[in-house]
């Protein structure tokens, strides 16, 4: 009797990472990966910089070429949605009737864009940043004169912040914290970003929260809470992710934090896997369940899966790391900062290279480094040599 496929849902970097893996490891049965996308898997990180920008084409953005997917054997679905999963007959139901039976099911499913219950968001000229199609419809209404707000100041919302700057929009950040970036980093290299913007002419306000969008038809301003009122022709929502659960949770798998996984990417279920950033782990490193929104992640973890749906028990505990490009800037992050009592500085913040140690105790539990990539590529190594 034949193997039912494994199927992978989700055709983002980690899902493609997995479908590729497994038939580098030597599995030679069907593969289906399934996207709910027009596009095969592409690159998101430039979404917010080199593809926003124009330096970087559509074709550039693509993961593989066009033939690899007949080529590799794997039966790429794509605008194809997922209705349910039932698990009881190890099944997935497609949009149309389609039930399509599995060995193994990898849940790659990622994030989507968080929105906040404020009137106006279903104005015409209100957009997110998460896919390809979100990117050509902000650059198809970006006119010389076009005023941006965005709402968030967290990576996406300062990294489109100085893409825009660079073709001289009017841009407006609103951050709902006290300082820009506050949730990953210390008041320093918050500071220390604040400034850069400034510098490069973006009004940040802090302290700032949306009240509502207004306009008629058509964004026209947006309101704070204040009462202060900015007018914007465009308004970026860039206020975090939320992982993409419901097909998890309404299959019976636990959820915390995303869908929940043992140190091998297994979820409750024995047959069900889940990776990249809609999963949550326990991080023996960090003594607590994670789950990390990094390309590099899913990368590592969609490789991980692969192995495990063949039958590895490695462990999967790796040290986070993440970057940030923002005009001729690069904040490189190794580790994870939560829970640090003190910091400790070397570099030149004059000169535009510094790093910040993030310390609990003597121990090391994070690094941020601007512009010094060696500093970056030490803390790494450092991280990884710790008990």
């Amino acid at each position: 009797m034949v193997d039912a496929p494994i199927i992978i849902i989700g055709a983002g970097q980690c899902g493609q990472k997995a479908s590729e893996t497994l038939r580098q490891l030597g599995y030679d049965g069907d593969l289906i990966l399934i996207g709910d996308e027009p596009h095969a898997p592409y690159q998101r990180p430039p979404l917010s910089k080199a593809f926003l920008k124009g330096e970087m084409s559509l074709e550039r953005l693509m993961l593989k070429g066009p033939d690899y997917f007949e080529q590799s054997n794997i039966d790429a679905r794509l605008s194809v949605w997922v209705e349910r999963i039932d698990a009881s007959d190890k099944k997935v139901l497609l949009q149309g009737g389609e039930a399509i039976a599995y060995s193994k099911l990898l849940l790659a499913t990622g994030t989507r864009s968080r929105r906040i219950p404020v009137p106006g968001t279903d104005l015409q000229g209100v957009h997110s940043m998460r896919t390809i199609a979100d990117v050509e419809a902000i650059t198809s209404e970006l006119k010389p004169d076009t005023r941006i707000a965005i709402i968030g100041g967290g990576y996406i919302g300062l990294e489109v912040a100085s893409a825009l700057r660079s073709f001289k929009h009017d841009v407006t950040v609103i951050e709902g914290m006290e300082r820009v970036l506050q949730r990953v980093v210390c008041p320093q290299v918050s500071d220390y970003f604040h400034r850069l913007h400034s510098a490069n002419g973006v009004a940040i306000h802090v302290n700032a929260v949306l009240e509502a969008i207004e306009g008629s038809g058509r964004v026209e301003r947006i309101r704070l809470r204040d009462g202060q009122e900015i007018g914007a022709d465009m308004v970026l929502m860039a206020v975090g992710a939320e992982p993409v659960c419901e097909l998890a949770e309404e299959a019976g798998l636990t959820i915390e934090n995303g869908i929940s996984t043992d140190g091998t990417c297994r979820t409750s279920d024995p047959d069900i896997y889940a990776a990249g950033d809609c999963s949550s782990f326990y991080s023996g490193r960090y003594n607590r369940h994670i789950r990390l929104e990094s390309v590099q992640n899913a990368i590592d973890q969609g490789k991980h899966a692969a192995g495990a749906m063949l039958g590895s028990e490695e462990i999967y505990d790796p040290v986070p790391w993440f970057w940030s490009d923002q005009y001729d800037t690069k904040l490189q992050i190794a580790g994870l900062s939560q829970g640090y009592d003190r910091t400790e500085f070397e570099g030149d913040e004059a000169q535009n290279a510094f790093a910040v140690r993030y310390l609990s105790g003597d121990r090391l539990l994070c690094v941020d480094a601007v512009n010094m990539p060696r500093a970056h590529m030490l803390a790494r190594r450092e991280l990884a040599s710790q008990d």
